[in-house]
C-alpha cells in the first residue's frame, strides 16, 4: 500500500440509510481525508446468512418493516466517526482495530458489523483515492502481474435466494477452459441462455430470475438442476468439465434438521448424513462438477473430514462454514475440513480481517473465492478485492442485474486495460487435488 502522509488523515464521515439489491435498507457511508481523497461505499447484506457471522443492526419496528438501518447510520455518526477522527486512512489496520474497539463486542453487536464495515469500506475506497491508484493496486504489493479471478456465475437458483424453489441454493458455470476474462464471461454468458431456451422447452418461465440473477424454476429434483446444466453446456457449443463445468451451492444449513439428517422438502424425503454424502458424491461422478459449497451444516466438522476424503479432488468451500473468520478457518486447516474459503467482508465486519483469512487460506494451501451477497449493490470494489488480493477466484451472481454486472464491467474493464500485462488465474485456482 502507499505510503501515509499528514494529508491523509480522516476528516470527516458521513452516513445515511440506502437500499440494496433487494430493496431492503443497508448502510451508506462516505469517508472524507484532509487531502480532499474520498471513498463512498453502500454495503452489502445476505439473506442465506451463517450462525458465526458478525450481528447485523436492525432497527425492528413499523419502518421497512424492522429492516430500517437508522440506528446503524447514528452508530457511525455518533460512535466510529469520532472514533476514526484523525487516523491515517493508509494504516488500515489501525483504523480497524479502532472500529472494533469503539464497539467493543467480540461479534460487532453494539453498534452492528454493518456499520463498522461500512467505515472500513469506505476508508480503503478513500486511501487509494488519496494514493491516485486504482484500488487493486493499492492492494497488491507483490511486485507480480495482476491475477484476474476465475469467474464463478450463477445459472439457476434455489433454497433462500429463489423461494426455495429447490433445496440446494445454486449451480453455478465455472468456464475452467478459459483463457481470458473476457472470454470466460462470454462462454457463461452462452451457458446461461441456452439454459433459458432449455427451460423454455421444458415449458417454464426463463424470465423468472433469483436473488441473485439467476434463472428460477420448478424443477423436480435438485438433481435435475445439475443436469439442467450441464446439457445447457452442450447446447451452447462447450464441453462439459473441459471448457465449462460446474460448481453448486447447497446452503446445507438451510435444511439440516436438529438430529443430524437432512430435509429435501422438493422431492418429500429426509437423508441421513452419509446418505446425503452418497448422494453428493454421485452428483461428482454424474456431472462436471468441480466445486460444492456448504455441502453439511456449519457445526458438522466430522461430516466435514468425512467429505475432504471422500472427495479430495473436488474444491470443498465452506462459506457459512467458515463465515470469513481467521479462528474457525485455523480450525477447518487443523482438521483437514475443506480445502477452499468463501471470503465476504460483511461476514467478518473489517476489510482487515477479511484481507487476513485470505492471506492465511492461501499460505495454507487453501483455495480463495471472494464473494458478493444476496442483497449486494451497485458498487464494484469487490472486482478490486478479488484482483489486489489475488484470491484466485470470484462469485457475484448472475449476468442479469446492475449489481451484478456492475462487478463483472468492473473485471471486465481491468482485464481490457491490462491485456496481456495480467495473468488470467483460470483452473489451477481451484481448490483441491486435480486429478
Amino acid at each position: 500500500m502507499a505510503s501515509a502522509t499528514s494529508t491523509s488523515q480522516i476528516s470527516g464521515v458521513f452516513a445515511w440509510e440506502a437500499l440494496d439489491s433487494r430493496g431492503r435498507p443497508t448502510v451508506g457511508c462516505e469517508v472524507t481525508l484532509r487531502s480532499g481523497a474520498r471513498g463512498e461505499v453502500v454495503v452489502p447484506s445476505g439473506a442465506s446468512t451463517g450462525t458465526y457471522e458478525v450481528h447485523e443492526r436492525r432497527d425492528g419496528g413499523e419502518p421497512y418493516g424492522g429492516f430500517g438501518v437508522r440506528q446503524a447510520v447514528r452508530a457511525v455518526v455518533d460512535v466510529l466517526a469520532p472514533a476514526v477522527h484523525g487516523l491515517d486512512a493508509h494504516e488500515q489496520e489501525t483504523v480497524d482495530a479502532a472500529l472494533v474497539d469503539a464497539d467493543g463486542t467480540a461479534n460487532l453487536s453494539r453498534l452492528g458489523g454493518n456499520a463498522v464495515l461500512a467505515v472500513s469500506l469506505a476508508t480503503l475506497l478513500a486511501a487509494a483515492d488519496d494514493a491516485g491508484l486504482p484500488l487493486y493496486r493499492y492492494l497488491d504489493d507483490s511486485g507480480l502481474p495482476p491475477l484476474l479471478p476465475l469467474p464463478m456465475v450463477n445459472i439457476v437458483s434455489g433454497g433462500a435466494h429463489a423461494g426455495r424453489l429447490l433445496d440446494i441454493q445454486d449451480v453455478l458455470a465455472v468456464p475452467v477452459g478459459a483463457t481470458e476474462t473476457a472470454q470466460a464471461i462470454e462462454w457463461v454468458w452462452r451457458v446461461r441462455t441456452a439454459t433459458g431456451e432449455l427451460l423454455e422447452q421444458q415449458g417454464e418461465q426463463a424470465s423468472l430470475v433469483a436473488d441473485e440473477g439467476g434463472l428460477a424454476a420448478h424443477l423436480p429434483t435438485n438433481a435435475a438442476a445439475l443436469d439442467l446444466v450441464t446439457r445447457a453446456i452442450e447446447r451452447a457449443g462447450l464441453r462439459p468439465g473441459t471448457d465449462v463445468a460446474l460448481a453448486v451451492d447447497l446452503a446445507a444449513s438451510q435444511f439440516a434438521l436438529p438430529n443430524g439428517r437432512y430435509r429435501l422438502a422438493i422431492e418429500d424425503r429426509e437423508v441421513s448424513r452419509d446418505e446425503w454424502l452418497d448422494e453428493v458424491t454421485r452428483w461428482c461422478h454424474e456431472f462436471p462438477v468441480v466445486s460444492l459449497e456448504d455441502v453439511l451444516s456449519e457445526d458438522d466438522w466430522a461430516g466435514w473430514v468425512e467429505l475432504t476424503r471422500r472427495l479430495p479432488h473436488v474444491q470443498l468451500l465452506g462459506d457459512d462454514l467458515f463465515a470469513t473468520h481467521l479462528s474457525r478457518l485455523d480450525e477447518g486447516i487443523g482438521r483437514g475440513a475443506g480445502n477452499a474459503i468463501l471470503v465476504k467482508p460483511n461476514q467478518t465486519g473489517t476489510v482487515s480481517r477479511a484481507q487476513r483469512v485470505v492471506q492465511r487460506a492461501l499460505e495454507s494451501g487453501y483455495a480463495c473465492v471472494v464473494s458478493a451477497r444476496s442483497g449486494d449493490t451497485e458498487d464494484s470494489y469487490l472486482a478490486d478485492l478479488a484482483i489486489g488480493w489475488r484470491a484466485g477466484q470470484i462469485k457475484v451472481g448472475s449476468l442479469t442485474r446492475s449489481e451484478r454486472t456492475a462487478k463483472w464491467n468492473r473485471l471486465l474493464r481491468i482485464a481490457a486495460e491490462l491485456g496481456d500485462r495480467a495473468t488470467f488465474a483460470s483452473r489451477q485456482a481451484l481448490g483441491g487435488r486435480r486429478p
